[in-house]
């Protein structure tokens, strides 16, 4: 605050892009426990509700001429079906539910993060590493429980030559160690990093000389963060469809 106070005084430019994704609580306070309502109990309430209207509401009818949210709807579940299909197989429609759920969550909740005075929930590595390691345990416990120790193959390259197995074996289960990382990583630090340049930009809007420019360059970064809000989604929820490959059919 008193940073701020001066930059004022001075007639200096402060702005603090971060700020936006600072926890809240609700209902006053600076307290936060696990219990606690704030602004990212609020926006993950949201995009349930938002992916509650568009799948069920939206498609109640079934109309033969469909409306537009129904049209949305089933485009998104086609979609993901022909991903889950074409990718983990026959033996993966049975997991669809839970890739539809989980991409539907991710995309609604990059855009409603576009919107002015939102809340972006997937730029918090707490949210995304929930997501990730959900799905990382899910996969892990699948993959034991249909194919038990020979599960194990997944880590034992038999194509390499046999003096080279053990160390590809050591790298692969580091690699497969570290996948809740760079699943959840990938997400919030994409996410984190669009919405703090828009930030920035804006904050250079307030100078006359270099205003046009700015606006020019927010409108650009907000059509690149749109696209970046669906791809984000698409590579989370593809990236889960390979790791549930791993679990169905796991031998090299």
């Amino acid at each position: 605050m008193a940073t701020e106070a001066q930059g004022e005084e001075s007639g200096g430019l402060v702005f603090h892009p971060m700020d936006q994704f600072k926890v809240e609580p609700l209902f006053g306070g600076d307290a936060i426990a696990w219990y606690t309502p704030t602004n990212v109990t609020l926006w993950m309430g949201i995009t349930i509700l938002a992916v509650v209207v568009l799948l069920i509401l939206g498609s109640s009818k079934r109309a033969i001429v469909p409306s537009r949210g129904q049209s949305i709807a089933e485009l998104a579940y086609g979609f993901i079906y022909k991903m889950v299909e074409d990718i983990c197989g026959k033996d993966g429609v049975k997991y669809f539910p839970y890739i539809m759920t989980l991409f539907m969550f991710i995309v609604f909740a990059n855009f409603l993060g576009l919107l002015p005075m939102a809340f972006t929930t997937t730029s918090h590595i707490a949210v995304t590493a929930l997501l990730a390691l959900a799905v990382f345990f899910a996969v892990t416990i699948l993959g034991f429980v249909l194919n038990g120790p020979a599960f194990l193959g997944l880590f034992w390259v038999k194509e390499a030559p046999l003096a080279l197995r053990p160390v590809l074996a050591l790298i692969e289960v580091i690699s497969y160690f570290v996948r809740p990382v760079s699943h959840s990583i990938r997400l919030a630090g994409n996410m984190m990093a669009g919405h703090a340049v828009i930030k920035v930009f804006a904050a250079f809007a307030a100078i006359a000389a270099i205003s046009p420019l700015s606006i020019v360059a927010i409108t650009a970064m907000y059509g690149l963060e749109v696209l970046v809000a669906f791809i984000q989604a698409y590579v989370f929820t593809i990236l889960t469809c390979v790791y549930l490959k791993d679990a169905l059919h796991p031998s090299h």
